[in-house]
């Protein structure tokens, strides 16, 4: 049985933020999105621990505080680590990546072009999560 997601999206762009969530819509999925503009704001909220996501979306690209800076402090915090962390960018770069799994990502998705293909892909990564055994923090 699949359940409902706290998702945290961390992402710069309104044109994405946007996107997921009709992509969201047309799918019918009832999860839970929270949004952060970047890795700073994320960083705020997590701390504080009021809200605690099933999973992250994050981007690598943003202003302030990058994916990857994001990634470092989230994987030293020791309630917070365990929060499955998803990349989701347009970087295929093979230094991101390999960056990204040393520090410890659940996956990095490659953002599609094509409108039907990113909603393929999200409907995929959200249906994997939602059955998967999550250690609540």
């Amino acid at each position: 049985m699949s359940k409902t997601l706290k998702v945290l999206l961390i992402e710069d762009d309104t044109i994405e933020i946007m996107k997921l969530n009709r992509a969201m819509s047309s799918l019918n999925l009832k999860h839970q999105i929270f949004e952060a503009n970047n890795g700073e704001d994320a960083l705020q909220v997590l701390q504080k621990k009021k809200i605690i996501p099933d999973i992250i979306l994050l981007d690598l690209n943003m202003p302030k505080v990058s994916g990857i800076e994001f990634l470092t402090v989230l994987k030293n915090d020791d309630t917070l680590k365990y929060i499955p962390t998803i990349i989701l960018t347009t970087s295929n770069n093979q230094k991101d990546l390999l960056e990204c799994y040393k520090i410890g990502i659940a996956g990095y998705v490659l953002k599609p072009l094509k409108y039907e293909e990113y909603v393929s892909k999200i409907e995929t990564l959200l249906s994997y999560w939602s059955i998967n055994a999550l250690i609540k923090v």
